[in-house]
């Protein structure tokens, strides 16, 4: 899937310091697109915003925790004011944590739907007022583990299973209005997310191999071009759909 060209138009990507995300945004940016980025690690997002800026198109790197409400919203209201427009929305930012179920802290399941679900669900509701303007999309990051029942990752699970249905519910509530909202659920991938995982003791790995996937990990590029794809005009035939990514983890 190629992005049609997206010259003149405005993107904002979270998680954009490093894996996915920065992936995300390279691949709006040769499709032509300015892009707002957005992360805690504000030495990523430089690196990031000078690949940005070697493919000839304005990369503004903006550091902050987007586990915090008022956060997401200016995170929306920099990109506005910097680029002036907004036509594309991109939640990747996530985190995942490994624990036994009755030994998980509490400060990890808040932080962990904070994340994954509550910053994609204040970044929209900033951004739609500004997308709705320029015909323009959401593409939220799922993941495989939306769809299937994963070990030791309860939260994780219920924030991406609830991120899919967020993203199904928005499209039917903007279905006659100028606005595509769609979602991506990747299996595992190689990421420097994945090289943070700790895993709990005492762990039954069997288990972990049943969502590792038969195939193989995600290649990162691969999504990053999905996700680009659907916040251009070559995607305009989606609306409220959840594009499966995880070479067969979901297929049985």
């Amino acid at each position: 899937m190629n992005p049609d060209n997206m010259e003149g138009r405005a993107a904002l990507v979270t998680g954009a310091a490093s894996g996915l995300g920065r992936a995300t945004a390279l691949s709006l940016a040769k499709a032509g697109a300015d892009v707002c980025l957005v992360d805690l690690n504000a030495e990523g997002l430089e690196e990031t915003a000078s690949q940005l800026a070697a493919l000839g198109v304005r990369g503004h790197a903006n550091p902050t925790d987007l586990s915090l409400a008022d956060n997401c919203r200016a995170a929306v209201a920099t990109a506005v004011e910097t680029f002036g427009r907004l036509d594309a929305l991109c939640n990747v930012a996530g985190m995942i944590v490994f624990s036994h179920f009755h030994e998980m802290a509490q400060r990890d399941w808040e932080r962990t739907i904070a994340v994954n679900l509550s910053a994609p669900f204040y970044l929209s509701q900033a951004a739609i007022p500004h997308l709705l303007k320029t015909d323009g999309a959401i593409v939220n990051v799922a993941s495989s583990g939306a769809f299937v029942g994963e070990a030791y990752v309860a939260a994780y699970c219920a924030a991406k299973a609830g991120l899919v249905h967020m993203t199904k519910a928005l499209a039917m509530e903007y279905v006659h209005q100028p606005v595509r909202i769609n979602a991506v659920a990747p299996g595992g991938m190689a990421t420097p997310l994945g090289n943070t995982i700790k895993m709990p003791e005492n762990v039954d790995y069997e288990l972990i191999k049943r969502f590792s996937g038969l195939r193989g990990l995600v290649e990162v590029e691969q999504v990053a071009d999905v996700i680009a794809y659907l916040c251009s005009d070559a995607g305009r035939g989606f609306h409220g759909a959840c594009l499966n990514i995880d070479r067969g983890i979901t297929a049985g």
